[in-house]
């Protein structure tokens, strides 16, 4: 749909709900796009415009709608902005009103919110502002999930149930109490992750046979038992080509390749080292030294057992990737016509 409206959309391995502190993964590499001067990053994480909109629009509609007789707020914590701007507006207008937050256990699989541990990551996250905190376990969200949308018709997804979960545990049912739950999402876009966690909804499938094993894989898992030194830090890979010239090999896809590449190297992705169309282009001499390169080390690594598979015998891959590379200001070339 993107595309449709005429976007430029890049499609990175990375979570659905990506940490906005890791050092590689979707939200790092907008980051990076977005230091350039003809781009912006917004980051709702960071930017104050965030909670600022809830203070203007949702606090104040929650206010009317209400009569003004809200007593109690309930919202996830995701970036945060949600239950600032709104809990902040709603105690400007009386400071009796409960301002709760809802966050996940750890490890969880809820879209769209962070466990205290991640709420760390946002600059949003000011739980002095709350009356109250409480977690909610994965399971217990997902089966309040099936919960609303079979009983109450409300097609409401994972996280909007942790809310609720919250507001069951910390509002008392008591005359004259009036608690508004922030449902963020609707089921459509988590039926994958709904299915995980409730078993029972799946399909039952004959169970597929055992795959025959894989004797390049066979020999790739030897080759990784053998050798306890296959990989080499940005700083060490860039004083290796100054003062010799590895044979470098490039396994990221073609169109970040073109857009920058370390100096010298060779694009090979690694579909290409698979069937056997790059072996034509690999030095000659199993001896040579060899490095591999990716975006972030981790394909890199499987390109480096591709090539000790085929016989050569020093083969590095560099950890960091070009992203790594990049950051400490050591040179690339991109091809021209690449942005």
């Amino acid at each position: 749909m993107l595309r449709f409206f005429g976007a430029d959309v890049m499609e990175l391995e990375d979570t659905l709900c990506p940490a906005p502190g890791a050092p590689e993964g979707a939200i790092a590499k907008a980051m990076e796009i977005g230091d350039r001067p003809d781009f912006h990053m917004l980051n709702q994480y960071t930017n104050e415009a965030n909670p600022e909109a809830h203070y203007k629009t949702t606090g104040p509609e929650i206010w009317r709608q209400t009569e003004g007789g809200v007593t109690h707020f309930v919202a996830g914590l995701g970036t945060c902005g949600t239950i600032t701007g709104t809990g902040r507006f709603l105690k400007a207008q009386r400071p009796a009103v409960q301002v709760l937050g809802v966050h996940p256990s750890e490890g969880h699989d809820i879209p769209g919110v962070r466990s205290l541990r991640q709420l760390q990551q946002t600059k949003l996250f000011f739980p002095d502002e709350y009356d109250g905190l409480i977690e909610v376990q994965n399971q217990a969200a997902f089966e309040l999930c099936l919960r609303l949308n079979r009983e109450e018709s409300i097609v409401a997804g994972p996280s909007s149930a942790m809310a609720l979960q919250g507001a069951f545990e910390l509002v008392p049912d008591e005359p004259g109490n009036l608690a508004v739950v922030i449902f963020p999402d609707s089921a459509f876009k988590y039926a994958s992750s709904v299915v995980k966690h409730l078993p029972g909804l799946k399909a039952q499938a004959p169970q597929a046979a055992k795959p025959a094993r894989d004797p390049l894989l066979e020999v790739m898992r030897e080759n990784v038992r053998g050798n306890g030194d296959l990989t080499i830090d940005v700083d060490a890979a860039h004083a290796l080509l100054q003062n010799g010239k590895p044979f470098i090999v490039d396994v990221r896809p073609r169109e970040q390749y073109r857009e920058a590449h370390l100096p010298g190297a060779v694009n090979m992705p690694l579909a290409e080292l698979r069937d056997g169309r790059a072996h034509g282009a690999l030095p000659a001499d199993p001896g040579a030294p060899i490095l591999s390169v990716c975006q972030r080390g981790n394909a890199s690594l499987s390109g480096l057992l591709f090539l000790k598979s085929l016989g050569y015998r020093n083969v590095r891959s560099m950890t960091g990737g070009t992203l790594a590379w990049r950051e400490k200001g050591y040179p690339v070339d991109a091809e021209p016509g690449a942005e």
